[in-house]
């Protein structure tokens, strides 16, 4: 019989919380949870408030301390090779270079148990080394809906080597971004502490020092203004969660069309109907983040020589630029 494997959360109720119902205030702080998965936890006797397991009415209180625990598939479901189609760029003995479409998440997890881009590459290498967290081959991640480039170690001695390389900040990561709204300096750089936002565990959010969120720095620098959206660059020292998104929120330039940090919302220019609809337009073009990492380099693991890889951005973010594009031209023969 397989091993079961869990997925443990600890919170601490803010002191500002009103009354809520325990199942409620877990589904905005865990990814991917269903209402119905924390019902059946609660109903296994996995959900502890203050040392006793609760039911899913629960209501939680200001200062509470809750533990989750939430049952994934066997262990051996979690990574089954599934044929996926995989835009390979570069292979060589010690790495794969993916770069991946958006909409394809990067490995399983709660929610996600198939159909994800470490299945696809199990698939096609059957044999990968694994990094600290159990998870074969992956020396970074990028999110689902973001689209771009991504390096998979396939040896021991390359997920070492790659590893401290990202850790150390020796690799070369840049992405393209459309933001809203118009930045005032041409480049600039976000040092900034990221971590878990308090209340809603499935956003990053930025402190003020390490206590609860980790050291990140992001380098930007404007590609092309639209007037109400601006095209950037965006180059990464650090590689935390939703980092670019964090970052650019927390400076009022959140990304276009980022519904978790809502950029689906229609944040500079006017709500006169035809900006409006050209928004809305403009929205259903692109039905994601405005994210896309463009470029990746590094340090070959065995070679010794810089490698540098560049991506195209796809059609889809494409045809949103020449759209915003079009209609800030059109904007200034009318002025």
């Amino acid at each position: 019989m397989s091993e079961e494997l869990h997925e443990h959360y600890a919170f601490i109720v803010d002191k500002g919380q009103a009354p809520l119902r325990i199942d409620k205030f877990l589904i905005n702080r865990i990814e991917n949870a269903t209402r119905n998965k924390i019902q059946q936890a609660a109903s296994f006797g996995s959900i502890i408030v203050n040392g006793c397991s609760v039911k899913s009415n629960y209501r939680v209180k200001p200062d509470d301390k809750i533990s989750v625990m939430l049952s994934y598939p066997p262990h051996d479901n979690l990574l089954i090779p599934e044929e996926i189609k995989l835009d390979i760029v570069f292979e060589d003995e010690e790495v794969l270079i993916i770069n991946k479409p958006a909409g394809l998440v990067v490995h399983p997890g709660h929610g996600n148990y198939s159909g994800t881009l470490l299945n696809g590459i199990l698939f096609y290498l059957d044999k990968l080394p694994k990094n600290r967290n159990n998870r074969p081959g992956l020396v970074h991640r990028i999110d689902k809906d973001t689209s771009g480039l991504l390096v998979i170690a396939k040896t021991e001695t390359s997920m070492i080597n790659l590893s401290t390389q990202f850790h150390d900040k020796i690799s070369q990561r840049t992405y393209t971004a459309l933001v809203w709204g118009d930045l005032k300096s041409e480049s600039g750089t976000i040092n900034e502490f990221i971590g878990r936002d308090r209340k809603n565990r499935m956003l990053m959010t930025v402190f003020p020092d390490k206590e609860f969120g980790k050291y990140a720095v992001t380098h930007y620098k404007v590609l092309e203004r639209f007037g109400y959206v601006t095209l950037i660059s965006c180059t990464l020292e650090t590689g935390r969660t939703h980092q670019i998104r964090a970052h650019m929120k927390y400076i009022g330039h959140t990304l276009f069309n980022d519904v978790r940090y809502g950029g689906d919302k229609i944040l500079k220019g006017t709500t006169f109907n035809k900006y409006k609809q050209f928004v809305e337009n403009c929205f259903k073009t692109l039905p994601r983040q405005a994210l896309h990492a463009k470029t990746l380099g590094f340090i070959h693991p065995k070679s010794n020589k810089k490698i540098y890889f560049n991506s195209d951005i796809p059609n889809d973010f494409l045809e949103l630029i020449e759209k915003w594009r079009a209609y800030s031209k059109h904007q200034i023969l009318h002025k």
